[in-house]
C-alpha cells in the first residue's frame, strides 16, 4: 500500500481504495438479510462470503487473505492464502470478516458486522494456527496505563483514574461465555460495569475504544481474527489493543508453535498485531449496532451505513448509502 507520506493528493490511492472496499462489504450485508433472524447462520455466512469475494474480484489491488473467517466452526469462508483484487495496485494483507456475528444475524440481535480490515503486505499477523485470542481493548486512555498481565481490577483503577472517572462508572464489554465467569465476577467485584455481548466482539472493541462511547474497556477470550481486524481499527482510534493467543488443546498449541507464534502467554501488542499505521478499516451493519445502523428496506431500497477508519490520517467517516432493491434482492 501506497504511504500517505509526502503525498497529500485528495486522489491518493489509499483514500480511493477505502471506498472501494466499502462495496464489498455494502454488499455481504445486503446478502446477509433475507437470513437475518432465520435462525439459518450457515446460509447467512455463505451469502455474504459470496457477494464479498464477488466484490473484492473488482478492487483495484493485489490483496492476500492472511486471516479469514469460518475455518473454527467449519462455515464458509475466504481462505487464508486466498489472492482478491484484479491484480493491480497495492500489494495488501487482508482480514476478513464477512459477518462478524453470524449468529446474533440468525437470531436477529444487534451489532453484526460485515468487515474487512487492511494494511501493507507483510504487516499482518498470521494467527490463524491458533483460533482464540485473549484481548484487552480501550480508547486513548489507556494507552500506557493498561496491560493485560495485571489483574483486570488493577487495570479498572488504572483507567478510572486516567479518565478521571470513579470505578462504578466504568463499564466493561465481555462476551457472555461460561468460560468468562470468573472474569465477569472479577470485573462486577472492581465495582465496574458490565456489558454482556452474545457475540460480535470487534464491534465491542471499537465501541470501547471510541470517543464518547458507552463503554471503556472490552475483555476476554474471542477469536484471533476479530483480534487482528479489530487492532487494524485500534490503530486509526489511537487506542491501547493487546493480545495473547489461547489455544484450546495441546493440539493446537503444537500448530501455534510450528506457525512460529509465540505462546505461553506471549503478549502481542498493536504492533505486533498488525506493523505501523497504515491501515484501512470498514465495516457495514448487518444489524443495528452502537457503531452502525444495519440494513434496512424499505419498498424499492435498501439502505445501508458503514464506517471507514485510516491510521494514516486517523479519521473515521462514516457512509450512508441507497441501493436498489431490484438490483440486490
Amino acid at each position: 500500500m501506497v504511504s500517505i507520506t509526502g503525498d497529500m493528493s485528495p486522489l491518493h490511492p489509499d483514500r480511493n481504495l477505502a471506498l472501494e472496499l466499502v462495496r464489498a462489504t455494502e454488499a455481504a450485508a445486503i446478502r446477509a438479510v433475507p437470513f437475518i433472524g432465520r435462525g439459518m447462520k450457515e446460509a447467512a455466512d455463505g451469502a455474504a462470503v459470496d457477494a464479498m469475494r464477488a466484490f473484492l474480484t473488482t478492487v483495484n489491488f493485489d490483496g492476500t487473505i492472511v486471516i479469514g473467517e469460518g475455518e473454527k466452526d467449519e462455515a464458509p469462508m475466504l481462505f487464508n492464502g486466498e489472492r482478491v483484487g484484479n491484480g493491480r495496485g497495492p500489494q495488501c494483507d487482508i482480514a476478513v470478516d464477512p459477518i462478524d456475528g453470524t449468529s446474533l444475524t440468525a437470531a436477529g440481535r444487534n451489532n453484526a458486522l460485515s468487515v474487512i480490515a487492511v494494511s501493507d503486505r507483510g504487516s499482518m499477523l498470521d494467527a490463524s494456527a491458533v483460533f482464540y485470542m485473549d484481548k484487552l481493548v480501550t480508547g486513548p486512555a489507556g494507552v500506557g496505563v493498561v496491560d493485560i498481565r495485571l489483574p483486570i481490577g488493577e487495570n479498572i483503577r488504572r483507567l478510572a483514574a486516567a479518565l478521571g472517572k470513579p470505578v462504578d462508572e466504568v463499564v466493561v464489554s465481555v462476551l457472555n461465555r461460561p468460560r468468562h465467569e470468573q472474569l465477569i465476577a472479577d470485573i462486577r467485584e472492581a465495582g465496574a460495569g458490565t456489558r454482556l455481548m452474545s457475540d460480535g466482539d470487534v464491534a465491542g472493541g471499537i465501541n470501547a475504544a471510541r470517543h464518547n462511547a458507552r463503554t471503556d474497556m472490552c475483555v476476554g477470550i474471542g477469536g484471533s481474527p476479530e483480534g487482528i481486524v479489530t487492532a487494524c481499527a485500534i490503530k486509526a482510534l489511537g487506542g491501547h489493543v493487546q493480545g495473547v493467543l489461547w489455544p484450546r488443546d495441546d493440539d493446537e498449541k503444537q500448530k501455534g508453535i510450528d506457525a512460529g507464534l509465540l505462546l505461553d502467554g506471549h503478549v502481542y501488542e498493536a504492533d505486533d498485531l498488525v506493523r505501523g499505521s497504515n491501515t484501512i478499516f470498514v465495516a457495514t451493519g448487518v444489524t443495528d449496532g452502537q457503531l452502525v445502523d444495519g440494513v434496512r428496506r424499505e419498498g424499492d431500497h435498501v439502505y445501508t451505513e458503514s464506517v471507514v477508519l485510516r491510521g494514516a490520517s486517523g479519521t473515521l467517516r462514516r457512509i450512508t448509502s441507497e441501493h436498489l432493491t431490484s438490483k440486490w434482492l
